[in-house]
C-alpha cells in the first residue's frame, strides 16, 4: 500500500489503515479504504477526461437533493452519497493537482462483468428506467454538462476525420470500411434532438453493466454507480449503451434479441410512464447508433496511439472497436425483429 495513497486517504479520515484497488475503469482510478468500522470508496477524477471536478460533486448534490424530496417509499435506489475530507471539503487536490472524492460504499453489494440470467438484464433495465423516471422531472438545465461533446456521435465522427489526416498509425482495414460504410447514421439521434423530435432530459451518461450494483442476496439492482457523466442530455443514448453492454454475447460477439427483450421489458417498465411515441421509434436507431459511436472512439484512440482510454497493450483499442462494430453489425441484421419487440412493448400496439 502506498503512503501516498493512504496520505490521501487521511484527508477523508484520519483512520484509514487499509487501501485496495476496486473495479476496473478505464477513466478514473478507485479504491477501497477502510476506516476503523467504516468502508468507504476513494476515487481520483481523471481531469485529462473531467477537467472542472467540482462541476461533478455539484451534479451529484443536485441529484442526491432532488431524488430525497421524493416519496421514499419510491425511491428504489441507493445512490453514493458524497463524503467530506476533514476540512469539509468536496474535493481534496494532491501536489500533482490530482483531484480526489470520497463516497460512501453499498454494503452487501457487486457489480457484475457479465451477464448471469435473463433476470440480471430485467432488472438492469428496470434500474435504468427508475433512474430515469425519478430524474423525469429535474430541469436538465440546472446540472453541468461535465464532459461537453460526450455520446455526440457526429462530434467523434469529426475527430476521428480530423485524426486521420495527422495520425502515423496504419489504418486498419476493416474498421475504415465500417466507419466509412456507417457514417450516414452517425446524426440520427442528434438531428432528432435538433428538430424537437426527442428532448432533452437528465441521462446517467454511461450505464454499462458493471455500474449497477446487485444487492448479494435479494440479487436486485440497489444502486447505480459511476455518475460523474450524468448530464443533460438525450435517455436514448443511455439505453443504448445499456443495450450495448448487456445484450452483446461475448462468445459468439452478437447482440442478444432474447436479452434485449428483457432489457426493454424492464426499462419500459418505469420509463413507460414518461415515454412519447417519438422516443419508442427511436430505440432502434439508439441500440444500432451506440456500439459504432463507442468503437468510432476505441479506434480514434487507438490512430491517436492510446491517449484516452486505459490500455495494457498498443493493439487493445484496436480490437474493442472492431468488437463493437461486429456488435453493430449483428444489431442490424436483426432490425425487424428489435423492432417488432419495440413495437410489442408499446401501449396500445
Amino acid at each position: 500500500m502506498s503512503d501516498q495513497l493512504l496520505a490521501i486517504a487521511r484527508q477523508f479520515a484520519n483512520s484509514a489503515s487499509h487501501i485496495t484497488p476496486l473495479g476496473n475503469g478505464l477513466i478514473n482510478d478507485t479504491f477501497l479504504v477502510k476506516s476503523g468500522s467504516q468502508t468507504f470508496v476513494l476515487q481520483r477524477i481523471n481531469t485529462k477526461v473531467f477537467p472542472n471536478p467540482e462541476q461533478i460533486m455539484t451534479n451529484l448534490v443536485s441529484l442526491s437533493q432532488h431524488i430525497a424530496q421524493k416519496n421514499s417509499a419510491d425511491v428504489r435506489l441507493q445512490l453514493p452519497q458524497i463524503l467530506s475530507t476533514v476540512t469539509d471539503a468536496s474535493l481534496y487536490q494532491d501536489e500533482q493537482d490530482g483531484a480526489w472524492r470520497a463516497l460512501s460504499f453499498i454494503a452487501d453489494s457487486e457489480s457484475l462483468e457479465t451477464v448471469r440470467t435473463l433476470d440480471d438484464v430485467w432488472q438492469t433495465g428496470q434500474a435504468l428506467g427508475h433512474f430515469h423516471r425519478l430524474l423525469s422531472d429535474l430541469e436538465p438545465g440546472t446540472l453541468h454538462d461535465t464532459l461537453p461533446g460526450f455520446h455526440i456521435t457526429p462530434g467523434y465522427l469529426q475527430q476521428y476525420r480530423q485524426v486521420l489526416t495527422r495520425t502515423l498509425v496504419k489504418q486498419d482495414a476493416y474498421c475504415a470500411e465500417f466507419i466509412d460504410r456507417f457514417q450516414h447514421r452517425a446524426d440520427d439521434l442528434e438531428a432528432a434532438k435538433e428538430q424537437g423530435v426527442l428532448p432533452l432530459r437528465v441521462i446517467h451518461g454511461d450505464p454499462k453493466l458493471n455500474n449497477f450494483l446487485f444487492d448479494r442476496n435479494s440479487l436486485q439492482v440497489i444502486s447505480l454507480i459511476d455518475l460523474d457523466t450524468v448530464k443533460p442530455g438525450l435517455v436514448h443514448y443511455d439505453v443504448g449503451d445499456c443495450a450495448r453492454s448487456c445484450c452483446h454475447n461475448s462468445d459468439t460477439g452478437d447482440f442478444d434479441i432474447e436479452r434485449c427483450g428483457a432489457l426493454l421489458t424492464g426499462y419500459l417498465s418505469e420509463a413507460g410512464a414518461f415515454f412519447t411515441d417519438h422516443d419508442y421509434q427511436y430505440l432502434y436507431p439508439a441500440i444500432r447508433l451506440i456500439p459504432f459511436e463507442l468503437g468510432l472512439r476505441f479506434y480514434t484512440d487507438y490512430l491517436q496511439s492510446n491517449c484516452y482510454f486505459k490500455v495494457t497493450e498498443p493493439e487493445q483499442n484496436l480490437r474493442r472497436a472492431a468488437e463493437q462494430f461486429r456488435l453493430c453489425e449483428s444489431i442490424q441484421t436483426q432490425e425487424s425483429v428489435i423492432n417488432s419487440l419495440i413495437a410489442e412493448l408499446k401501449p396500445g400496439e
